[in-house]
């Protein structure tokens, strides 16, 4: 079987559909292929199930990229204030959590019946259960599977990152990224928890559970993030956690504020200092009990002076920590790295190499916060593309 069509889209997440409805309401004939039994997986999955869908404040400062200026054009092109509009449109209730994050009230699958309506009225071809087995081009842009042959003059890589491969993630996107000579940085999993060393397991694991507000930094982001820490079983997660670890590359220690806008020398020269016991009272209240516990079993206050008091709150404001390594892209919630964004047009996603190829999505090398930006990105890249092929 041979079909022809304008544009090929290689992934149904939320890139690809996004790109399929913009093309196809310009009148482009679009065909859409997912590896998956169905569209949208990692949609469903997002935000609890309830999908965080943008942030009302999404700006360049709250993406990673090896060009941090790359996003600006297509954030522009396709702000919140849009996804919005169409979330309206649909009639679907969200709420604002914090700082700008937007849930769906009841479910992400309301999401995806969005995206299937709108393709279904632009009139995009959706096929799902698609394995690529191979990608040529000559005049056309070639993709052969066992049973079918396609061909378009436009391709749109829209095939995801490698996080969450339980989902099908594969690094299928990368690979057919350096077939057509594009320079693409190395994937690392990014928005996910670290593993502790064998020695601060032994330390902290049986913590696990236990959560608190922190501030945590690392090299390259010395502002740090203020958000909840979870001790796990094997390290480290929480959003916090979570925030600095896409900033993090594999040896960097990691900085922790354990009570932020606390002065605990104040607090405790308040009570007097005669007695080391006052000092586990003022822990007990800036930290969890057990935590406090823990904290004061392995770093005694040795003294009173102030010399003493000004070490034992400087520890607790810059605990520091070198991860043996994270979760992996198991746990993780996206890839960093990806498509070098000098490859592609900021406008509209075209690679400058390959006229007609355009790589959208998590693929490229542009990753956001946590918080709403992965999608916004995801429906940003996706326009921009839309409006070129």
């Amino acid at each position: 079987m041979d079909t022809t069509c304008d544009t090929l889209i290689l992934g149904a997440g939320a890139a690809g559909l996004m790109c399929a409805i913009e093309a196809a309401k310009r009148g482009r004939r679009v065909l859409v292929l997912e590896r998956a039994e169905r569209i949208g997986k990692k949609i469903l999955i997002s935000g609890g199930g309830r999908c965080n869908f943008t942030n009302r404040h999404a700006t360049a400062d709250n993406f990673i990229s090896a060009n941090p200026h790359f996003v600006k054009s297509a954030l522009a092109r396709y702000t919140p204030t849009d996804f919005i509009s169409l979330i309206a449109k649909h009639r679907i209730g969200y709420h604002e959590k914090k700082l700008g994050q937007l849930f769906c009230d009841r479910s992400a699958n309301d999401i995806i019946q969005m995206l299937e309506n709108e393709c279904r009225a632009a009139g995009v071809t959706i096929q799902t259960n698609i394995r690529v087995r191979e990608v040529t081009r000559s005049d056309t842009f070639i993709v052969r599977t066992e049973a079918s042959t396609f061909r378009s003059s436009a391709l749109v890589v829209a095939t995801g990152g490698l996080s969450v491969p339980k989902m099908g993630a594969t690094s299928f996107g990368y690979d057919l990224a350096k077939q057509f000579g594009l320079t693409v940085q190395t994937p690392r999993p990014a928005l996910v928890p670290f593993v502790f060393s064998d020695l601060d397991r032994n330390r902290w694991c049986d913590l696990a559970g236990v959560s608190t507000e922190v501030v945590a930094s690392v090299r390259g982001r010395p502002e740090g993030f203020r958000e909840k820490m979870l001790f796990t079983h094997r390290g480290l997660s929480g959003p916090a956690i979570l925030q600095i670890s896409s900033y993090w590359h594999g040896k960097e220690p990691i900085q922790i504020d354990l009570a932020p806008d606390r002065e605990l020398c104040a607090e405790f020269k308040q009570r007097g200092y005669s007695e080391t016991a006052r000092w586990k009272n003022v822990l007990r209240e800036a930290l969890p009990q057990r935590l406090a516990k823990r904290w004061t079993e392995l770093h005694p206050l040795m003294g009173s002076s102030t010399g003493d008091l000004a070490d034992g709150e400087r520890k607790i404001h810059r605990w520091t920590i070198v991860p043996q390594g994270t979760e992996g892209f198991a746990k993780a919630e996206v890839t960093a790295g990806g498509v070098d964004t000098s490859e592609l047009s900021s406008r509209t996603m075209e690679s400058r190499r390959v006229a007609g190829l355009f790589v959208i999505g998590e693929v490229v090398d542009v990753t956001g916060q946590l918080g709403g930006f992965n999608f916004q990105w995801a429906w940003a890249s996706g326009f921009c593309a839309g409006q070129a092929v």
